[in-house]
């Protein structure tokens, strides 16, 4: 069973206080910017030398207004201010999720984030240009993206953007899981209807249908994220429309072997309970996930 409480040490994160003493850094005294390593919809993210640690790190800087914009969501939502991004990154703690060394404000009160650099390649990219590196090691990785997805449920947060954009696999073949911009506390008032967030061909129907929420919204993500390495496709057609989206909701997912006709019976009813639209229907924890994984052909 999913924890729902946080440990005693983290209930500080969601009183409705102003945030005090949260660190103000001047990033051009503070760090070298050697190159941009990427760019979200409210970010950018630079490899950078930190002075003070002495080693090279991804340093995220985040948009302020539109953070502002998505953390004023959850006041008007649920009346009580949501943890930063930093906050949650600092407090989850797994080696499948990306390490944060620290969390501040620079000195235009820019949000910040200190992580450590990952060298490798995200799991997007090894799906679209179907790279040999996935071969054999399909199992390894999503049994990694599973054991860090519970350790971040049984901490307390939902990610609520699980996808393969946001999956990291470094040098020596440890899954590091991205990106908690949009990671929530998992608890009853930031689970009402209306909070339809995350990347799109990974929303589980409840999201969509904008109803009350739990882990399993990331349960689905994971199960889309799942269908990809094996098939390469979305258990869906992609959704360049509202339409097309509702299919998540009144259609079944199809077939993976349309895909794969080689796939055995296993794994293809493994890829299909992983997308159920119903919560009840689908893996119910990362745990079950990882024990159904594991009771599959070692071979992919």
């Amino acid at each position: 069973m999913i924890a729902m409480s946080l440990l005693d040490s983290l209930k500080k994160l969601f009183k409705s206080k102003p945030r005090k003493n949260i660190p103000i850094v001047d990033i051009a005294k503070r760090f070298e910017l050697i190159g941009r390593t990427g760019q979200g919809s409210m970010s950018k993210v630079w490899r950078a030398r930190d002075r003070n640690l002495g080693k090279t790190v991804c340093l995220k800087i985040l948009d302020k207004e539109k953070t502002a914009k998505f953390e004023a969501r959850f006041v008007n939502l649920v009346g009580i201010v949501k943890p930063t991004e930093g906050e949650i990154c600092m407090a989850v703690r797994h080696p499948n999720l990306v390490r944060t060394y620290e969390h501040g404000l620079t000195t235009d009160k820019e949000p910040f984030l200190v992580m450590e650099l990952i060298e490798g390649l995200g799991l997007n990219f090894l799906i679209e240009t179907k790279a040999p590196q996935l071969e054999g090691h399909r199992i390894e990785y999503l049994t990694q993206i599973a054991e860090g997805l519970d350790a971040m449920h049984r901490q307390g947060f939902l990610h609520r953007d699980v996808c393969p954009r946001n999956i990291m696999i470094d040098s020596e073949g440890v899954v590091k899981i991205i990106d908690l911009g949009l990671a929530i506390p998992y608890r009853p008032e930031f689970c009402r209807p209306g909070n339809r967030t995350g990347t799109t061909n990974y929303l589980a129907p409840e999201l969509i249908k904008r109803q009350t929420t739990d882990h399993r919204v990331d349960m689905f993500a994971l199960g889309v994220t799942a269908f990809e390495v094996f098939t390469g496709e979305l258990p869906w057609e992609k959704a360049a429309s509202q339409q097309v989206l509702l299919s998540h909701v009144n259609s079944p997912a199809r077939d993976p072997r349309m895909f794969v006709p080689d796939l055995d019976d296993d794994t293809a009813e493994f890829l299909t309970k992983g997308v159920e639209r119903d919560p009840k229907d689908r893996f119910q924890t990362p745990g079950d996930f990882r024990d159904a994984l594991r009771r599959l052909p070692d071979h992919w």
